[in-house]
C-alpha cells in the first residue's frame, strides 16, 4: 500500500508541474497574441498589469513574438513531463530557474516585493518538488 501511496504522489506532482506549464502556455500564448495584434478588445487585459504592457510595448512586436516561443516551450515541457522524457525534466529545472532568477532579480533591482518575492517562492516551489528524488528517478 506505501508504494501505491508513493506512485500516486510522484504522478500527482508531475501532473500538478505539467498542468501548471501548460497554463503558463495559455497565458503567453494570449499575451503574445495581444502584442502581436493589437486592438482596443485587448485593455482589458493590459489594465490587469500595465507595467508589463509599457515594458512588452518598448520592445515592440518582438516581445510577442518571444512570448510565443516561451508559450512553445513551456507546452513541449508540459508534454514531455508527462510522457517522463528525461528532456523534459531538464527543460521544467531551465524555464522555472530563469523564471526564479528574473523575480530574484526583480525583488533585489526594483524592490518589488510582492510580485518578485513571491515568484521566487513559487519557482523554488516548483524546483524543489521536481528535483525530489523520488519524482528524479521517474526521468533517468
Amino acid at each position: 500500500m506505501a508504494k501505491n501511496i508513493e506512485t500516486m504522489t510522484r504522478t500527482a506532482t508531475v501532473a500538478v508541474v505539467a498542468g501548471f506549464l501548460f497554463l503558463a502556455s495559455a497565458i503567453a500564448v494570449i499575451t503574445g497574441v495581444s502584442l502581436l495584434t493589437p486592438s482596443p478588445h485587448w485593455n482589458w487585459l493590459w489594465d490587469l498589469n500595465r507595467q508589463a504592457y509599457i515594458a512588452f510595448h518598448k520592445l515592440g512586436r518582438l516581445s510577442g513574438v518571444l512570448l510565443l516561443v516561451v508559450a512553445a516551450g513551456a507546452f513541449i515541457a508540459a508534454n514531455g513531463l508527462l510522457r517522463r522524457r528525461r528532456w523534459a525534466w531538464w527543460m521544467a529545472v531551465a524555464l522555472f530557474s530563469v523564471n526564479g532568477l528574473g523575480d530574484l532579480a526583480a525583488l533585489l533591482l526594483r524592490g518589488e516585493v510582492i510580485r518578485g518575492g513571491s515568484g521566487v517562492l513559487i519557482a523554488g516551489a516548483f524546483l524543489f518538488c521536481l528535483t525530489r528524488p523520488r519524482v528524479r528517478r521517474q526521468f533517468l
